[in-house]
């Protein structure tokens, strides 16, 4: 696929995985989240090779991140979304739901999924909507695999 790369002032947003910061996505993701909280280390870099990643960039750092997981033709779903913290509030997470959303081999896709219990507000200006129908929704969940818990199915 053809890496993407669009720029805005000093930020930019890159498809590019080579441009990752991969331990800063590790750090935040591991230890500033509830739902990638203790993400070993493996287990992060094999969720980044089989993604589409959109690295967010200030003059080349990565202050951002998102990753879809796609068979490009019929579904989308958007995970592990975040901006560093000093820099939210100038309308930077969402230019980068902006170019996922319009990103060539996202388009024409029947459903896209999202998970989040945090700023709802952005993604239902993008057209996410809760759940019409939440009793046709099934999941087998383990929030507490990354701590090595048994399954709890919830």
């Amino acid at each position: 696929m053809k890496i993407r790369e669009v720029h805005r002032d000093e930020y930019t947003i890159s498809t590019d995985k080579n441009k990752l910061d991969v331990s800063s996505i590790h750090k935040f993701l591991a230890n500033e989240t509830d739902w990638a909280n203790g993400i070993p280390m493996n287990t992060l870099k094999t969720s980044i090779e089989n993604s589409l990643n959109f690295g967010l960039y200030y003059k080349n750092k990565q202050i951002g991140y998102a990753r879809i997981i796609s068979d490009y033709s019929t579904i989308a779903y958007l995970g592990d979304v975040f901006v560093f913290n000093e820099y939210r509030g100038n309308g930077l997470s969402k230019w980068l739901i902006d170019e996922i959303m319009q990103h060539p081999n996202l388009q024409g896709l029947r459903r896209w999924i999202l998970l989040t219990n945090t700023a709802e507000w952005l993604y239902k200006k993008f057209g996410f909507t809760e759940l019409p129908n939440p009793e046709f929704y099934m999941e087998k969940h383990n929030p507490n695999v990354y701590n090595g818990t048994k399954n709890t199915n919830t």
